[in-house]
């Protein structure tokens, strides 16, 4: 994952000061110096590390603190809000208002994903009750509009362009009356690739700006672009009225760091990263949950988030009803698979843990985990109803189990192992009878975090697992603390 590295970096860093016997200058300087190197080795523009700091400098002056104060505490917050402050620019971004159409361009370098971002940027709204539409006016590149026809066919939006029309400021005119004559509440304009010294093709992009009057401009920046991230966004904010960035590729392994530069130059939040090719691989971008993903804090109300977006809210009280009265049946096993699945990329998922990072995930573990839980899932699709359902183990007799094998395609051997991560998981969530749920119908707050507590606890035995070991649940758990205690971390991000 783009910036894990740094956030292992940063959070080694901070380690190394908590492990230190006295809080003192010297501690403070090497820590700083620490961070200020993994920063710009992650291609961050140097004036915003140096202003970073000098700013927590600033704050934590060691010497008037008091006697009593948590020094550990003030450096670690300071460095969380400057690293904040480097990715929010302190407005937000343009609203999107329901019941007139509003009009969304996209600027971006050629290569930076700006194509497969819209259509991303689309499938997100529809999911939400939007009637989106895209706009091809991107003339320079010649495999663009059947690039953006392709992606808007598979996501089932309408879309608008030509083969045959050169003037993309007609195209785009055009394409975006069309579609406010159907009534549709979100048209994305897609526009050429551009470098910043192309002036002709800056001026272009003018023009079609100043034809379609969008409500929103959205730079695309690639995260892999390194140290030329903050004059690119620069060049895109001086010639358009860029609102809002969107980081693309960071599900890949480049430093990352000069995607973190495009918000100082554009002076516009992040609004989405894209964490993939595929259409769901696209995460609303929140500063607060990222930092603390990046410092190896976590981010709880993300994952809780996730959950409640795979798991809906009836099947979790079923589930966890299930585990409260001692159940876990196969059945259970294969529906939890599913949701893994859903989930995401385990290296992702655990970025979002606290305590873990992406960076604990072996390489190749990851596939590999995931090809285990499809392996798995196509085996006891070959199981009975009866089989399934039943929470004796020793229903699974010899014949039975050369049946699966013969029925899935699948060795002996292989069956029998998945036979084995049942009864051991089985083992686990035997601990779970007597679960405290709410009751169905109680919709709180309180409720549903509630839930979610316990479903991160229903599935990371699964990912644990993954990594070698069940032994880290326990840690997690503490590291949740009482119910009131985690509330206060999905309200702060991490803080």
């Amino acid at each position: 994952m783009v910036l894990a590295q740094l956030g292992g970096s940063i959070s080694r860093a901070l380690q190394q000061m908590s492990n230190a016997t006295i809080i003192d200058e010297k501690v403070l300087n090497e820590c700083l110096n620490e961070i200020t190197r993994a920063l710009l080795q992650a291609d961050v523009q140097f004036k915003l590390v140096r202003d970073m700091t000098t700013n927590i400098k600033k704050i934590v002056n060691l010497e008037d603190l008091a006697a009593g104060h948590d020094k550990r505490r003030i450096i670690q917050q300071a460095v969380f809000n400057e690293l904040c402050k480097i990715l929010d620019p302190g407005k937000p971004a343009f609203t999107l208002k329901r019941g007139k159409p509003s009009v969304v361009m996209f600027v971006g370098l050629q290569g930076s994903g700006k194509t497969t971002t819209c259509t991303k940027y689309a499938y997100h709204h529809q999911k939400k009750g939007w009637k989106p539409a895209l706009v091809c006016a991107d003339t320079f590149r010649a495999s663009a509009f059947d690039q953006l026809k392709q992606n808007a066919t598979k996501a089932k939006i309408p879309f608008y362009g030509s083969c045959t029309e050169s003037d993309p400021v007609k195209i785009a005119v055009d394409g975006v009356e069309t579609f406010k004559k159907e009534n549709c509440d979100l048209i994305i304009v897609d526009t050429s690739g551009r470098h910043k010294q192309e002036a002709a093709l800056f001026e272009e992009l003018r023009q079609v700006s100043e034809a379609t009057k969008p409500d929103l401009v959205i730079f695309v920046m690639d995260s892999s672009i390194g140290q030329a991230a903050f004059d690119q966004a620069q060049a895109f904010r001086q010639s358009v009225a860029v609102g809002a960035v969107i980081i693309t590729k960071m599900d890949g392994h480049a430093k990352g760091g000069g995607a973190l530069s495009a918000v100082a130059a554009t002076k516009s939040p992040v609004i989405f990263i894209g964490t993939g090719e595929h259409m769901d691989e696209f995460e609303v971008f929140d500063v607060k949950p990222f930092v603390s993903r990046l410092l190896g804090m976590g981010d709880l109300s993300g994952l809780v988030n996730k959950i409640q977006d795979v798991v809906p809210m009836d099947q979790q009280l079923e589930l966890l009803q299930k585990l409260s009265e001692g159940q876990f049946t196969l059945r259970i096993m294969y529906e939890q698979f599913q949701n893994m699945l859903k989930l995401g990329p385990l290296g992702q998922v655990f970025s979002i843990v606290p305590g873990f990072s992406s960076e604990m995930m072996p390489q190749g573990r990851e596939k590999e985990s995931q090809a285990k839980f499809k392996r798995y899932m196509t085996m006891m699709d070959s199981i009975t109803d009866e089989e399934l359902d039943s929470t004796n183990p020793k229903i699974m007799t010899e014949s039975r189990i050369m049946r699966i094998a013969r029925g899935s395609g699948r060795l002996v051997h292989e069956v029998m192992e998945m036979l084995e991560e049942y009864k051991r998981l089985a083992k686990f969530f035997s601990k779970r009878k007597g679960l405290r749920i709410p009751k169905k119908g109680d919709m709180s707050s309180l409720s549903r975090n509630m839930n979610a507590q316990n479903m991160i606890q229903v599935l990371l035995p699964h990912m644990l697992k993954q990594m070698g070991g069940m032994g880290g649940l326990q840690n997690i758990t503490k590291h949740m603390g009482s119910t009131k205690d985690m509330m206060g971390m999905f309200g702060g991000g991490g803080e």
